[in-house]
C-alpha cells in the first residue's frame, strides 16, 4: 500500500511539472499580442492660408472695418503656429454727437499658436483653441468742423492730421475649422481682445484702432474665414 501511493505521489508530481514546463515554454513561444503602434502621421502637414470676410463686408456696410489674411503651419494636427496680418480702416464723417471726422488706415499684425482640441487630432474638421500677441502702429486725422461760436458767433474749429498712435493687445481665440471639398475649409472664430500698452496721441482717445476696433465697445469680435490647406 506504501509503494502504491509512492508511485501515485511521484506520478502526480510527474505530471505537474510536466504540466508546467508546458507552459512556460508556451508563454515564451507566443507572439505579443499588445503592441504599442507607433503614429506614422509626420510632424509637418503643411500649411493653410486664409481670408476674413466678415471685415470687408464691414467696410461695405459700415464707417470702418478690416482687409485681412492669415498663414497657418500645421505640426502633427495638433499645434498651429499662426500669423495674422491685416489693414484697417475707418473714415467716420458727421459724428451727430460731436460733429468730428475720424480718419485712419493702417496695417496691424499678430502673432499666436492654435492647439487641436478634438480627441481624434487627425480628422479634417478641427476646434480650436489659442491666443494671440497683436500690435498696430497708426496715424489718425481727428477733425471738428467749423461751428459758431456761442458767444462772439465767428467760425471756429479745430483738429489734428497725421497724430501717431500705437497699441498692444492680447486675444483670446476659439475656433472652429470645416471641411467643404479638397483644400477648400470654411472656418468660424471667436475673439476675446485685452488692450495691454498704448499711446493715443495728445488729444485723447481714438475712435477706432486697426485690427482692435472701436474704442469703448465690446472686447468680443467675431471672423468668418474661407480657408484653402496647402
Amino acid at each position: 500500500m506504501t509503494r502504491l501511493f509512492s508511485i501515485s505521489t511521484y506520478t502526480s508530481r510527474l505530471v505537474i511539472s510536466l504540466l508546467l514546463v508546458s507552459i512556460t515554454s508556451a508563454a515564451f513561444s507566443q507572439p505579443k499580442i499588445f503592441k504599442v503602434e507607433k503614429d506614422s502621421i509626420p510632424v509637418y502637414r503643411g500649411i493653410a492660408i486664409s481670408a476674413d470676410l466678415v471685415g470687408p463686408a464691414m467696410l461695405l456696410l459700415s464707417d470702418h472695418g478690416e482687409y485681412e489674411g492669415a498663414l497657418r503651419v500645421n505640426l502633427h494636427d495638433e499645434i498651429f503656429p499662426v500669423v495674422e496680418i491685416g489693414i484697417g480702416r475707418a473714415n467716420h464723417d458727421n459724428d451727430e454727437v460731436t460733429g468730428i471726422t475720424y480718419k485712419t488706415k493702417a496695417p496691424y499684425f499678430r502673432l499666436g499658436v492654435d492647439w487641436n482640441l478634438l480627441k481624434n487630432k487627425h480628422r479634417p474638421n478641427r476646434l480650436y483653441g489659442g491666443f494671440r500677441y497683436a500690435y498696430t502702429n497708426y496715424t489718425v486725422d481727428i477733425i471738428r468742423q467749423q461751428f459758431p461760436d456761442p458767444v462772439w458767433q465767428y467760425d471756429s474749429g479745430f483738429g489734428v492730421e497725421g497724430m501717431g498712435c500705437w497699441q498692444h493687445w492680447l486675444e483670446g481665440v476659439l475656433a472652429l475649422d470645416a471641411k467643404v471639398a479638397g483644400p477648400l475649409h470654411l472656418g468660424w472664430a471667436v475673439r476675446y481682445k485685452r488692450r495691454l500698452f498704448h499711446h493715443e496721441g495728445e488729444i485723447g482717445r481714438t475712435w477706432y484702432v486697426p485690427g482692435y476696433g472701436i474704442y469703448g465697445n465690446s472686447r468680443m469680435s467675431a471672423n468668418f474665414y474661407i480657408i484653402f490647406d496647402i
